[in-house]
């Protein structure tokens, strides 16, 4: 049997098959493609997402801010989210979205790059990143030995304008979290009145750090990135201050994970997979290692920290679990009924 066609319904029939394959390709652009929400630095974010999109073909939306908003931006979003994957500085404000049921479960085989210890206690987000809490101190002021020997004696009069603290940047609440943990509400609320009564308050840590180095205040409580970028820009002739370390697992060597999860609600869980893959990757923890602007401690096995760096394995933090720490809601109140926030 020989179909004829009616004159002019080839090209209509063409149009449309033209339609539907744009359409399908549209779904395809769609589908390799998803929306990071990242409260880590920018500089090394925009590097890596450069990265990924090279190397897997999927485009990547960034919105950036600092984690707390973030995450405060997510619940008020909860189901009408965009976010497919959301990366933070801190280890609570993922606890927190956890507990809140807006996280799916990371692959077991991602979850195993990283130590368990450094993972959700649910699987549910990968540790990525590390820092130390530590003292910045300035060298023509302060002597190591007249450091204290806790976190916890910061509090006491002979440390009275003597310190620096950055009570409202989101680095200060995980600290909070951590004394709560080990030392009870009571004694962290008298702790940080202590501070309140010694310490000068700046905005973030990098006035604090830049504050201890020019001599306006002899130590600051800091994480240890903050010095090594300063130490960077201005080099070993405009550098006064130097890093020191608590031992002892004392509280004040506490381990900060940064820190990143596929949101339940995401529109492409598969691509949200793979950046997860991705960060934890060895290819990925590499341009971490090797920022300028980061200098953080990867967590992939056999990638080795930045130089400046106190080597990771020297660390000595306290015992504390990422449940433990918790989600920053009880610091954050402490905070304010010690008059910081």
């Amino acid at each position: 049997m020989t179909f004829k066609f009616a004159s002019g319904s080839l090209p209509r029939v063409a149009r449309i098959a033209a339609m539907g394959a744009a359409l399908f390709a549209a779904g395809l652009a769609q589908a390799a493609s998803l929306t990071l929400y990242s409260a880590q630095h920018e500089q090394t974010v925009n590097l890596l997402v450069k990265d990924f999109e090279k190397q897997s073909g999927i485009s990547v939306r960034v919105h950036t801010g600092e984690g707390p908003q973030l995450a405060a931006q997510l619940l008020a979003e909860g189901k009408a989210s965009p976010a497919d994957v959301y990366l933070t500085s801190n280890s609570p404000e993922l606890m927190l979205l956890e507990e809140k049921g807006m996280l799916t479960k990371v692959n077991p085989t991602t979850l195993a790059t990283i130590p368990a210890r450094y993972n959700s206690p649910k699987g549910e987000w990968v540790g990525v990143m590390a820092r130390e809490n530590v003292l910045v101190y300035n060298t023509k002021m302060i002597k190591p030995a007249q450091l204290p020997g806790s976190l916890m004696d910061l509090a006491k009069p002979a440390w009275k304008g003597k310190l620096a603290i950055a009570p409202a940047d989101g680095d200060f609440l995980p600290l909070v979290s951590a004394v709560r943990a080990l030392k009870g509400e009571a004694a962290t609320l008298q702790w940080l009145k202590g501070l309140r009564a010694n310490a000068q308050v700046f905005d973030d840590n990098e006035g604090v750090t830049a504050a201890v180095n020019r001599g306006a205040v002899a130590t600051g409580i800091i994480n240890n990135y903050y010095w090594a970028r300063l130490r960077t820009e201005l080099g070993a002739k405009g550098t006064h201050s130097e890093l020191y370390h608590f031992g002892n697992g004392d509280v004040g060597a506490l381990i900060n994970v940064s820190g990143a999860a596929a949101l339940k609600t995401s529109h492409n869980s598969d691509a949200a997979q793979k950046f997860l893959t991705y960060l934890v990757s060895e290819r990925a923890q590499q341009l971490f290692a090797k920022s300028t602007i980061t200098y953080e401690y990867p967590l992939h096995a056999g990638v080795a920290p930045s130089p400046m760096l106190k080597p990771f394995d020297q660390l000595n933090p306290p015992k504390l679990d990422m449940q433990q720490l918790g989600d920053d809601s009880q610091a954050a109140k402490l905070l304010r009924q010690a008059g910081l926030l």
